[in-house]
C-alpha cells in the first residue's frame, strides 16, 4: 500500500481500501483496511475468503466524484474485486 501511494494518482484517491489473508506459521491471518470507507475491507476480505486465496492482497481505489453512493459503494467494491478475480482466473 505504501508503494501504491507513492504514485500521485493513488495518493490523492479518496479511499484505498484493502484486504489480505496472509499465512503466518502455517495459519491464515486475515487483515484489512478501510481507509475511511467503513466496511469496504470486510467486503474485500469476504471475497478473498470465498475464493480461498491466501498470501494475496487486493486494493480497491475510489475517488469521490461528487455523488454520494451510500450503500451502493459496497456493490462497486464487490464488483471491482469480482472483476479482478475473474480476470486472474479465481472465482469468488
Amino acid at each position: 500500500l505504501t508503494e501504491l501511494k507513492r504514485q500521485k494518482k493513488f495518493a490523492r484517491a479518496t479511499h484505498n481500501s484493502w484486504a489480505a489473508i496472509l499465512t503466518a506459521d502455517g495459519a491464515p491471518v486475515p487483515l484489512k483496511g478501510d481507509d475511511g470507507e467503513s466496511g469496504a475491507g470486510n467486503v474485500i476480505l469476504a471475497q478473498l475468503t470465498r475464493a480461498g486465496l491466501t498470501d494475496h492482497v487486493i486494493v480497491v481505489t475510489r475517488w469521490y466524484g461528487g455523488v454520494k453512493l451510500g450503500g451502493d459503494r459496497f456493490r462497486h467494491v464487490q464488483e471491482a474485486v469480482r472483476l479482478y478475480l475473474d480476470i486472474e482466473g479465481y472465482y469468488a
